[in-house]
């Protein structure tokens, strides 16, 4: 098992080694060779939204690391349009033994302006590399706490009370053990989302009668309340015995926060919206959260999230990573939640299938026991089928 913590860090290549139980000047060679993007036929990834980049960063030993790029949430450096241009102009003869070094967002223009978009496709398929050079899934080099995550379905916006109940009953039939809940939105007349706290509440009361009382409940209205709405649901949630109160106030709220997390029981899960690591410390010193939540792609990759994970750790906290999007999404929160001794969730896109997409070999499923397995195969762990990608490339960025 790999150890974690600073050397980890500092000497990726050398801990993924010692993993593999071969020594660092054994592994084949990493320098960058090329980067490329893979642009696919919007129509037949099996996705519904922006999802048709693939980002590939290949070695002269022929290894190639891949990662999804897409848009994703507002943040102050995230363009990955550009993402392209940056990586080569930056990888080429480069080599990815230097992983820190490429993807740290140590430099002070970084942590003024938040972590840079760029970094963290880079990184994450830089740990796809050194998985598939030393032959071990990521989450072994990174230091393997468990091999499995108790998953909980996270819904869709639904319209209705009727909708959230029979999905949640179709998830305790799957062998589902918990269900998170994302009340109702409804696009008002001037383009934003408008909601109903009052309708929330109702959601809230006949999803516990549905589940019945030992089954864990979660909700994340994803920012939207004012401080008077989110109290008020939140005590509702106390009555109801929920899990975690995910994104109550807009995270930049950090007063209204510390009001909610003194005032409730049930853990208010802050972090989504973060766009460095280096801004979590000020809401954990000003009890500001309960939990923390990150997103790897808003805050340098799968080393941005460790870094995050091992910070709430030392503050005794829970660490629960995000999960939405595609197998490459899921699978890089995955590693971090198998590596963090602090964290108990898998996110599961609802309905299961969600983040299939027609150009990968495998898929993430729930177990029969409530429980997301770890995957076997090296890197990433999550296999491309290139006959099938090569069927929906429309051209080859490079």
């Amino acid at each position: 098992m790999a150890s974690s913590g600073r050397v980890l860090h500092d000497d990726p290549a050398g801990v993924a080694a010692r993993a593999a139980g071969t020594k660092r000047g054994d592994l084949p060679d990493l320098t960058i060779k090329g980067v490329k993007v893979y642009v696919l036929n919007r129509n037949k990834t099996g996705a519904d939204d922006d999802d048709n980049q693939i980002a590939s960063i290949v070695t002269s030993s022929g290894i190639e690391g891949n990662y999804t790029l897409r848009e994703r949430y507002w943040h102050p450096n995230w363009n990955n349009q550009g993402w392209l241009e940056y990586a080569r102009t930056i990888l080429p003869g480069k080599s990815v033994v230097d992983l820190p070094a490429l993807t740290s967002q140590w430099a002070p223009t970084k942590r003024r302006l938040g972590q840079l978009s760029y970094a963290s496709a880079i990184d994450n398929c830089l740990w796809d590399i050194l998985g598939k050079a030393v032959g071990l899934p990521v989450y072994q080099i990174l230091g393997a706490y468990r091999n499995r995550v108790l998953a909980y379905a996270s819904s869709q916006h639904h319209e209705t009370v009727e909708e959230f109940v029979a999905e949640v009953e179709q998830c305790r039939a799957q062998g589902l053990k918990a269900y998170k809940i994302h009340p109702p939105w409804q696009p008002g007349p001037d383009g934003e989302f408008k909601h109903d706290y009052r309708l929330d509440i109702e959601v809230a009361r006949e999803v516990r009668r549905a589940a019945g009382p030992d089954f864990f409940l979660l909700m994340d209205p994803v920012g939207i309340y004012t401080r008077q709405e989110a109290m008020a649901v939140g005590r509702v949630l106390d009555e109801l015995h929920y899990v975690s109160f995910e994104d109550p106030l807009p995270t930049k709220d950090v007063d209204g926060l510390v009001q909610l997390c003194q005032a409730l029981d049930v853990p208010v899960v802050i972090g989504e919206f973060l766009a460095s690591p280096y801004y979590y410390g000020d809401y954990i010193r000003r009890g500001a959260l309960d939990e923390v939540r990150f997103i790897v792609d808003n805050i340098g990759g799968i080393s941005g999230g460790m870094a995050v994970a091992q910070l709430a750790e030392t503050f005794s906290m829970q660490c629960q990573p995000h999960n939405w999007g595609n197998l490459f999404d899921h699978a890089v929160h995955f590693h971090c939640e198998l590596a963090m001794p602090n964290n108990m969730w898998f996110e599961m896109t609802a309905p299961q299938g969600s983040a299939d997409r027609v150009y990968m070999k495998d898929r993430i499923r729930i177990a029969r026991d409530g429980y997301v397995y770890a995957p076997t195969k090296p890197g990433l762990g999550y296999e491309i089928d290139r006959d099938a990608l090569d069927k929906i490339i429309t051209r080859i960025d490079t």
